[in-house]
C-alpha cells in the first residue's frame, strides 16, 4: 500500500497547479487521473484569456503544466477512484484497476466535471459514430462537410468557430440564446457558413445506416424542423465527477463539493479544487487558483499534525 503526504485526484488545471505546489513545499505527492493530463483543457481548440500566454492550444497548455510537474517529481498514475474512505486517521483512496489502494495523509480532490447528455432518441445510438463531445479530437472527419452544434455557452461557441473554419456549413441548436462571451458570440455570427436556431428543444437524432442529422422543436411556436447533416457536437453543460467521495458526505444535492474560502471540505485534511467545487465561474485560471490554496492548506495541515 502506496503512502504519500498529498494524494491529488485529478489532472487537470487545478490538479496539476496543486501538484506544483505540492512538490514545491517538499511533499512527497501522487496525481491520480483515469484520463491523459489535462482535464477538458485537453479538448478546447484555443485558450484566449490564460494571463501572459495570449492565445494557446488548450493540449500544448496542458503539456506544459503536466511537464512542470514531472519536473518537480511529483508521481503519476492513471488510475480510476471509486472511494475515498478514512482509516486511522488517513485517507484511503481505493482504485479500480488491480484493486490499487493508495493511502495519503492529504487527499485534494480535483476530479473536474464530464460532458452532460440530452437522452433524447438515437443519442445513444449514434455516440462515437455520427455524435461527439470534442471537436478537437473529432473535427478534421468533418472538414467540407456539414456538422451540427448543440448548444450556445462559452463551450459551444468557441469550438463552433473552429468547426466552422473546416465544415461546409455548421448548424447550431441551442435551447436559449448564446450565452457565451459577446465578443466570441459576435465573431459566429459573422461567419458565412453559420446558421443558428435559438430556443429549441432537440427530439432525436436520425439516419438509415449511420446519423442523417437532427430534429428539433422551437420553445416559442412549436413549430418543427429537420436539418440533415454528417456529425453533431454536443455542448449542453456539465456534471462533477464526485461519485467516488459521496461516502465523505462533502457534496451538495448536485453532487459539487463543498468548501470554504481555504478550499477545505468538513473533512479535515481533505479539499477540493476546480470545477468539481461549488463555484460562480468555471475557468483555467479559476481552477490554478484553487490547486494552489488547497496544495498550501495542505501543507499547513501537514505542518500542524507534526
Amino acid at each position: 500500500m502506496a503512502q504519500y503526504d498529498l494524494i491529488i485526484i485529478g489532472g487537470g488545471p487545478a490538479g496539476m497547479t496543486a501538484a506544483i505546489y505540492g512538490a514545491r513545499a517538499d511533499l512527497s505527492v501522487l496525481m491520480l487521473d483515469k484520463l491523459a493530463p489535462g482535464g477538458n483543457i485537453i479538448n478546447t481548440n484555443e485558450i484566449q484569456n490564460y494571463p501572459g500566454v495570449g492565445f494557446i492550444n488548450g493540449a500544448e497548455l496542458a503539456i506544459q503544466m503536466f511537464e512542470q510537474t514531472q519536473k518537480l517529481g511529483a508521481a503519476f498514475d492513471y488510475r480510476t477512484v471509486t472511494e475515498i474512505r478514512e482509516e486511522n486517521g488517513e485517507k484511503v483512496v481505493q482504485c479500480e484497476e488491480d484493486g490499487m489502494v493508495y493511502t495519503g495523509k492529504t487527499v485534494i480532490i480535483a476530479a473536474g466535471t464530464q460532458s452532460n447528455r440530452l437522452h433524447c432518441a438515437g443519442e445513444e445510438h449514434y455516440t462515437g459514430s455520427g455524435i461527439s463531445w470534442c471537436a478537437i479530437c473529432d473535427g478534421a472527419a468533418y472538414r467540407d462537410k456539414d456538422v451540427v452544434v448543440i448548444g450556445g455557452g462559452n463551450s459551444a461557441v468557441e469550438e463552433s468557430i473552429y468547426l466552422a473554419g473546416m465544415v461546409k456549413s455548421l448548424t447550431i441548436v441551442t435551447m436559449f440564446d448564446l450565452t457565451a462571451d459577446p465578443i466570441a458570440c459576435g465573431r459566429l455570427r459573422a461567419m458565412e457558413n453559420v446558421t443558428i436556431y435559438p430556443y429549441q428543444e432537440v427530439l432525436e437524432f436520425y439516419g438509415a445506416e449511420g446519423l442523417g442529422g437532427v430534429r428539433f422543436r422551437s420553445k416559442e411556436t412549436g413549430e418543427e424542423r429537420r436539418v440533415d447533416c454528417d456529425g453533431v457536437f454536443e455542448y449542453i453543460g456539465l456534471h462533477p465527477v464526485t461519485d467516488f467521495c459521496k461516502g465523505l458526505g462533502v457534496c451538495n444535492e448536485m453532487g459539487y463539493l463543498e468548501v470554504d474560502q481555504r478550499m477545505c471540505t468538513a473533512v479535515p485534511g481533505v479539499f477540493g479544487a476546480g470545477d468539481c467545487v461549488v463555484k460562480d465561474l468555471r475557468q483555467v485560471i479559476t481552477a490554478c487558483a484553487d490547486g494552489a490554496i488547497a496544495a498550501q492548506e495542505a501543507f499547513h495541515y501537514l505542518q500542524k499534525a507534526r
